[in-house]
């Protein structure tokens, strides 16, 4: 059961009603939440593959600013010629896929953010990421990197954990 409080500031940080809520997936450092666990299933039973969804306003613009400067195609572009990083990728996406089915199967490999064979959405592997910790996604920490150095994101992102 998720605190009532919770899904009121979560509904709060996205303008709208939370779906699917399972759990708060990670906090930041002052306490709010930051990204929630959602159910495969909404409840008016419409699939939602997306495990893990970010909710702070600074972390999904962040998540916005660093796409729209080409980090997703230096990534996807990386990811072709590096075995090594692709293969951790491949085992965040297989990772995130079995955590996903555990709670319901849905019938599909597709685990969102372009994994594992390209990086399309950082949102969702941001969001992977700070759920799951450092050294789950190598891209999402990646991200979480440049941004955790940014002043805006003191009480946000734990600089210590991400630099």
């Amino acid at each position: 059961m998720v605190d009532p409080a919770d899904i009121e500031a979560v509904a709060r940080q996205l303008g709208r009603e939370p779906r699917g809520v399972l759990e708060i997936a990670y906090r930041c450092p002052n306490g709010e939440p930051g990204v929630v666990k959602t159910a495969p299933r909404l409840p008016d039973g419409t699939p939602f593959p997306t495990l893990y969804y970010l909710t702070h306003p600074a972390l999904t613009a962040a998540a916005s600013r660093l796409e729209s400067s080409g980090l997703m195609r230096e990534m996807s572009e990386r990811l072709q010629q590096d075995e090594e990083l692709a293969a951790a990728y491949r085992r965040a996406h297989e990772s995130y896929l079995a955590e996903r089915d555990a709670i319901e199967p849905l019938g599909t490999t597709f685990t969102g953010g372009g994994m594992p064979d390209r990086v399309k959405c950082l949102h969702v592997v941001m969001a992977h990421s700070l759920a799951k910790g450092r050294g789950v996604n190598p891209f999402g920490d990646e991200a979480l990197a440049l941004l955790a150095v940014e002043p805006a994101m003191a009480g946000i992102l734990d600089r210590e954990v991400w630099v």
